[in-house]
């Protein structure tokens, strides 16, 4: 394979162009701003992994805007990366904060989602036209099981759990019907997973913030 190699992933793209895909490149701003105001609205001590959160979603930002311009398999990686990235540090600290849970403990079942993800991405895989989405799809499970478990000791984080669950689904479609909708929306609806997928995002820190406020 060569990483440098023109990728022709979405609707939009209609070549290799800079600019082949103008809506899915701009629309990456929402990532950089939803980070912008995440990072204004965690202020005060114990915000550390907040901040962390934060600077990594700017960076899914810079990423995704380097594969929608630059579309290869390298500007791919650096697509997918700080977002496998942002999901494992959420989990380590949704398990040590929500669940209460030792910092070894939050890392072994931190380092758990790699097998989870091996066994039911697959599994995802075989579900007529999800395609691609089939990746993510198994992170929307794991944060309703979050919130199934923590439904009784922290109903509100777990209430805002579940919203962001049905906001990744929501994204997820968007992200799945983008090359069946060419016909009849030639710029697709991929632009849609970025501006929802950078909304979950912000939310998914901000109900983080909310629960270590109190």
């Amino acid at each position: 394979m060569d990483w440098l190699d023109s990728v022709d992933a979405y609707c939009e793209r209609t070549g290799p162009e800079y600019w082949s895909e103008p809506v899915n490149a701009l629309t990456n701003l929402a990532f950089l701003l939803a980070a912008l105001v995440m990072a204004r609205r965690l202020r005060g001590p114990g915000m550390a992994t907040g901040h962390v959160l934060a600077g990594v979603l700017f960076v899914i930002g810079l990423g995704s805007w380097l594969f929608h311009t630059h579309a290869n398999g390298l500007t791919g990686l650096m697509d997918v990366l700080p977002i496998l990235t942002f999901i494992l540090i959420y989990v380590f600290a949704a398990t040590r904060d929500y669940l209460g849970a030792r910092p070894w403990v939050a890392a072994l079942v931190t380092a758990g989602f790699i097998p989870y993800a091996a066994i039911t991405v697959p599994l995802f895989a075989q579900v007529p036209g999800l395609g691609s989405s089939a990746s993510y799809a198994p992170v929307p499970v794991l944060i309703l099981a979050y919130a199934v478990l923590l439904r009784n000791r922290q109903p509100r984080v777990a209430r805002g759990l579940a919203i962001g669950a049905g906001l990744l689904t929501l994204s997820l479609t968007f992200r799945t019907l983008d090359q069946a909708s060419c016909a009849v929306l030639p710029i697709g609806t991929h632009f849609m997973w970025h501006i929802l997928n950078a909304t979950m995002l912000a939310w998914m820190i901000e109900v983080w913030r909310r629960h270590r406020i109190g």
